[in-house]
């Protein structure tokens, strides 16, 4: 058996374990890096380690350090009832913001992973206040940030556009903005409607500027006066989530009689009137539009960048930052950087090259197109986008160079599969999603990413394929 196969099948094996054994999947993943790099691809410590993500890591934690102390300081909730304002209180909509947002940063030159970094936190703690799905808002932020992400300005468009110019192929920015685009869009679309969306439309508009008692009352309508524990109770429902109770109110029957109930968020005349800004929120807001102009104008890390200014805050008020280190996800920086480090164990033994020859050499085009897609797609899951097209774009010039598979096509294909996948947990933008929701079961919610994800995997290079690709054969 060649070392190429053995290095996939303990892959599997990991994949197996985690699942049903509940062990941590990076743990699992920094064994099978250390076994398989040592006996069987003849690595040493160093190149074990070359694959560690050091810049993941630093992201990661920076920024959940960074919005664990926004959330203590009460900037957060700021923030979640200035969004409200902007969209007039229709909860409905603000995933769509968010989809926005976060393409309109990639669009303009932001690297995916740091408009996600930015932007989930924000869109987390809001979809966990109001029964919103996380899942629902995760994938929002993800491919809203893929959507724009193609964009002739931005990081993806330079590099594939770079990549196709000097691999000497015909190529098409526009149509490589717009494929992705379209693309992203279109499954926000179907998550929209699969996962709540409607039901929030259904709610109507949550009261803003304190009437009705604030934007702590989710669940009713500012026109209906219905209590917010049944909007609540329903959009939680029907998103498939589990708010957090923050304490028992009286609720009113028909008959005339009060019952105690458990609601998600308050919902007494006398709520707390919206938050105010304070001079530990006016500098946690100067530091995320700091993180913002730091990343996007002058090209800093994200992680880096999210420490230091952290660091900052926690040094002028302690008392808000003392727990905020506790908070960073540990568990899932473990889970992201092992699996990452055995990713990057089968690229210094030449896995990842192996298979994408081994398609290549395939003498039917549209099946060697099909399946050079679903690599891209199924590699991306777990390591760079950026890497992976890089890899694959200049494995697919011999076919392409024989005139059956159109160039455009194949390059948009190649490009949207490697990166719509970045719902994954495994991914960087996955990853950041995941560390970013608060007060959710991890857990589940890594389950529902990782499902989400492979269903993606499984779906997307096939339609695209059959959309992008088999139109321009022959």
């Amino acid at each position: 058996m060649s070392p190429e196969l053995i290095s996939i099948l303990v892959l599997v094996v990991v994949f197996v374990i985690a699942t049903t054994r509940s062990v941590n999947m990076g743990a699992l993943a920094f064994a099978a890096a250390f076994a398989v790099g040592e006996l069987v691809a003849d690595l040493d410590a160093d190149g074990i380690f070359a694959g560690f993500p050091g810049d993941l890591f630093v992201v990661l934690v920076g920024v959940t350090y960074l919005f664990a102390i926004a959330r203590a300081n009460g900037t957060t909730d700021w923030l979640v009832h200035a969004a409200i304002r902007l969209v007039r209180g229709r909860v409905a909509l603000i995933p769509w913001v968010m989809f926005a947002l976060t393409g309109a940063l990639t669009a303009i030159g932001a690297v995916s992973p740091a408009a996600v970094a930015i932007v989930a936190p924000i869109a987390l703690s809001f979809a966990v206040r109001y029964g919103i799905s996380p899942l629902l808002m995760g994938a929002m932020v993800v491919h809203g940030a893929q959507g724009g992400g193609f964009s002739p300005i931005s990081i993806y468009g330079t590099i594939v556009n770079g990549i196709v110019e000097r691999e000497g192929l015909p190529g098409n920015e526009v149509f490589l903005f717009l494929a992705s685009l379209i693309v992203n869009l279109v499954i926000a679309g179907v998550m929209f409607v699969l996962f709540g969306g409607l039901k929030l439309w259904s709610q109507g508009a949550v009261p803003v500027d304190g009437d009705g008692g604030g934007p702590e009352d989710a669940g009713c309508s500012g026109n209906s006066g219905t209590s917010s524990a049944s909007g609540a109770s329903s959009a939680s429902s029907a998103s498939g989530t589990s708010l957090k109770p923050t304490g028992t109110t009286p609720a009113t029957s028909t008959s005339g009689t009060t019952s105690p109930t458990t609601t998600a968020v308050a919902d007494r005349p006398d709520s707390p009137a919206p938050p105010r800004l304070t001079p530990a929120r006016i500098a946690t807001l100067t530091a995320l539009v700091a993180l913002v102009v730091a990343v996007l104008a002058f090209d800093l890390d994200a992680g880096l960048t999210s420490i230091t200014l952290a660091v900052i805050l926690s040094a002028a008020w302690p008392e808000d930052s003392r727990t905020a280190v506790g908070q960073i996800a540990w568990s899932t920086v473990l889970l992201i950087c092992g699996v990452l480090t055995y990713v990057g164990v089968l690229d210094e033994m030449g896995t990842i090259k192996w298979a994408g020859e081994g398609v290549g050499g395939i003498g039917v085009p549209l099946l060697a197109a099909v399946l050079l897609c679903y690599i891209g797609a199924i590699v991306s899951a777990f390591a760079s986008s950026v890497g992976i097209m890089g890899a694959l774009i200049p494995l697919a010039v011999p076919f392409l160079a024989q005139g059956e598979i159109g160039a455009v096509g194949m390059v948009a294909a190649l490009a949207v599969s490697a990166t719509v996948v970045d719902v994954s947990p495994f991914s960087t933008n996955g990853a950041l999603v995941l560390a970013a929701a608060p007060d959710v079961d991890r857990e589940r919610f890594f389950r529902q990413l990782m499902i989400y994800g492979g269903i993606v995997v499984a779906v997307v290079p096939a339609v695209v394929w059959l959309v992008m690709v088999v139109p321009g054969f022959g």
